[in-house]
């Protein structure tokens, strides 16, 4: 049977890109439905990754400004910059950032359609646009990418005036003297520490026992550290019972209340932030009907390449579950349509970093020493704080550590956690290293620019291989090939 298209992917963020881009390498026909009317790329452009991180850049590097230059008194960098100006630097970034998509689509002679797409069957989509017309479309394969979307919360209403959501938040107009943010997601966090850095006062809501529970234990210390020198209170373990507006006292109040003993407290404050559970968006497209298989979340159930129950219907990105991340839905989109082209041996292995875009920044891979420990592995750690490097000194960014978990009989890698400066880049030379099973020496017995922040995993690697040589191994064989042999 002959088809409009070889393949129609619903979403364009990062999966639905990524799997447009590849297929028109290998000569498909592509449909890319998008139901946003105006904009491309998802939320990933538009309301999450890219105008969050834009935002964190700008306000990291007022932040930064402040530290060695600024005044002691925090009121007066609050008073120095406007939000206005923040907005201004995201909306470019996300203009730039829309344009480029669009560019590629055009290049790569990608066909688009607005609208909402609806899965009739394994090989036909029928998209009806914003004007209300239905127009189907068939193809040899289908790849939904449409995302996830927050939960609502309960107890409170989102009315963009008192309570707010991440789309709004990246467009609010002010920088806020008191915000208070309920959740306790990565997200959530990254956020916190943006306005903090903003002289925003910051209370952070939590229902969770701990807040970013699968961070290395030392990597979380060094972080609470980072918070007690801004203004910033994380409260875990409560739940939130109302949010109302005080005319009286010309505030916002947050009710909530701890799971410990039950007893009510009442925040006040300027905004109040919503973040809630990111749910995928698979409900009203044809899923159920077709008979896709899903979890009881809602999230699609797919193979190492990607493909669903249904072998005509691929699905990649936040709508497969975790990871959840934009780096990651890259990679599936493009793994999904390397099989749709029969190239075979095309999937994930090994290890990925995740990064988390607080102020400071933090990536890790590979297990943490708990882990390693909880496994009952002979390991070593070797560490190497900013403050012992120069490119630290010179940048006044001594706050941060690199951490190596190394087993100690091949010396390989078996993790990297990095929190500081540029901890979400120097993470990928650990990525490297692990990946290509390389052992520790490597960064002992190779030449690091210096003054880097790479230079961090030379002083670990010493550390650790220091480490090894007094519990008994001698320190000769560790430094040399021919005597380890």
């Amino acid at each position: 049977m002959k088809y409009d298209y070889d393949l129609i992917i619903l979403g364009s963020g990062p999966a639905g890109f990524s799997a447009a881009m590849q297929s028109t390498k290998f000569g498909k026909k592509v449909l890319l439905v998008e139901a946003d009317a105006k904009h491309l790329g998802g939320a990933w452009i538009n309301a999450g990754t890219v105008p969050s991180k834009a935002l964190r850049e700008a306000a990291a590097s007022i932040y930064k400004y402040n530290q060695l230059f600024g005044s002691d008194n925090t009121n007066s960098k609050y008073h120095r910059y406007k939000m206005a100006d923040l907005l201004r630097f995201k909306d470019q970034v996300v203009k730039y950032e829309n344009s480029e998509v669009k560019r590629n689509l055009i290049k790569n002679e990608v066909h688009t359609a607005r609208g909402m797409g609806y899965i009739l069957d394994p090989h036909t989509v029928e998209v009806n646009d914003h004007l209300g017309k239905k127009k189907k479309y068939r193809a040899t394969f289908i790849l939904i990418a449409t995302g996830s979307s927050a939960t609502k919360p309960k107890n409170f209403e989102v009315d963009n005036r008192l309570v707010v959501d991440n789309r709004s938040l990246v467009n609010m107009t002010h920088v806020p003297k008191r915000l208070v943010i309920i959740g306790g997601g990565v997200n959530a966090i990254e956020y916190a520490t943006i306005f903090s850095a903003l002289g925003t006062k910051v209370n952070l809501l939590s229902s969770r026992e701990s807040y970013l529970p699968f961070l290395d234990s030392e990597i979380k210390a060094e972080f609470a550290r980072s918070l007690e020198q801004q203004r910033m209170v994380i409260h875990n373990q409560v739940y939130v019972e109302g949010v109302a507006e005080n005319p009286l006292r010309n505030c916002t109040e947050v009710k909530y209340r701890s799971f410990k003993d039950n007893e009510l407290k009442v925040l006040e404050t300027e905004q109040v932030v919503h973040f809630g559970i990111r749910m995928p968006n698979t409900k009203g497209i044809g899923l159920e009907e077709l008979g896709v298989e899903m979890d009881d979340e809602g999230y699609i159930t797919v193979n190492d390449h990607y493909q669903t129950s249904v072998p005509s219907i691929y699905a990649a990105g936040d709508i497969c579950g975790f990871p959840g991340l934009a780096s990651a839905s890259f990679t599936q989109g493009r793994i999904a349509s390397c099989h749709m082209a029969n190239v075979e041996n095309v999937k994930l292995t090994g290890s990925h970093p995740f990064g988390i875009y607080t102020i400071p920044e933090m990536s890790s891979i590979g297990i943490t020493e708990d882990e390693a420990k909880s496994r009952g592995l002979e390991y070593a750690v070797g560490r190497a704080y900013y403050k012992e490097l120069t490119k630290s000194s010179v940048s006044n960014t001594t706050l941060g550590m690199l951490k190596l978990v190394i087993d100690r009989n091949s010396l390989k890698l078996l993790g990297v956690h990095v929190i500081g400066e540029n901890a979400c880049d120097i993470i990928h030379i650990g990525q490297a290293v692990m990946k290509n099973q390389v052992d520790v020496r490597y960064f002992v017995d190779n030449i690091l620019n210096y003054p880097t922040y790479s230079e961090a995993y030379r002083v670990a690697a010493f550390n650790g291989l220091n480490r090894i040589n007094k519990s008994g191994v001698k320190y000769r064989s560790l430094v040399s090939d021919e005597e380890s042999k």
